[in-house]
């Protein structure tokens, strides 16, 4: 696993971290969620969308939202495929500020996250 980004995005209060990691497989996947529970241990909630090919050659296309309301992860996967990112994972963690954004201001944060840290690769 390669990290390709890495940026901060702040929304009333609530600090979103995003990075962009180039994935060979399904393990590599597994390996930065970990190291992000780690890293991150203040976050709220840390959501994934990945694409990579499994050991038969087919692409696998993954999201988990971990509990985050408005299923954030589904849009992160949505940038990824818009932009042509294969064997990609992006990680974004949400340290909550205190304010409530509601299922669309949530969603549009993740996105954005996802956004600017492919924009920054």
């Amino acid at each position: 696993m390669e990290e390709i980004s890495a940026i901060k995005y702040e929304e009333k209060k609530s600090r979103f971290y995003a990075h962009l990691y180039r994935i060979i497989d399904e393990r590599d996947l597994e390996a930065i969620i970990t190291v992000h529970r780690k890293k991150y241990k203040k976050a709220a909630h840390r959501c994934v969308a990945a694409r990579f090919t499994d050991s038969v050659g087919n692409l696998c296309e993954e999201f988990k939202n971990d509990g985050e309301v408005g299923h954030p992860a589904k849009g992160m996967l949505q940038i990824m495929k818009a932009n042509g990112l294969d064997s990609h994972v992006i990680v974004v963690s949400r340290i909550f500020g205190g304010i409530k954004l509601g299922p669309g201001g949530v969603s549009r944060a993740f996105r954005k996250s996802a956004e600017y840290a492919i924009s920054e690769s």
